[in-house]
């Protein structure tokens, strides 16, 4: 059972690595309002393409993004929009941090 255990907490360690970056996350937030066309991502990115599509495959092999094509066009969608939940705990976490050291700060 432990080694289950441990498989599990690397799968999870995989998603969050894959999350772990300011880019991947506006990503996923630009596509909380659903599929978006990669032209439509690319101008929102200073970033080239390519370098960009390495963020979004990162996305895509933890199973948070998936894509389809339609002639030479490639859209994109949030394939688990349950991730979206990480941003609301994640802004639950910072919002306790600050109180903490704002009562810090004060004593």
């Amino acid at each position: 059972m432990g080694a289950m255990n441990m498989e599990k907490f690397q799968a999870r360690a995989r998603v969050m690595k894959a999350l772990a970056s300011p880019v991947r996350l506006k990503i996923v937030d630009e596509l909380s309002g659903g599929e978006r066309c990669m032209c439509e991502l690319q101008p929102l990115f200073d970033l080239n393409k390519s370098t960009l599509s390495r963020h979004i495959t990162v996305l895509k092999q933890v199973g948070i993004v998936s894509e389809r094509r339609e002639g030479a066009r490639s859209f994109l969608k949030l394939e688990t929009p349950c991730i979206l939940s990480v941003f609301d705990c994640t802004m639950g976490v910072l919002r306790a941090d600050a109180r903490q050291k704002m009562r810090l700060a004060q004593a």
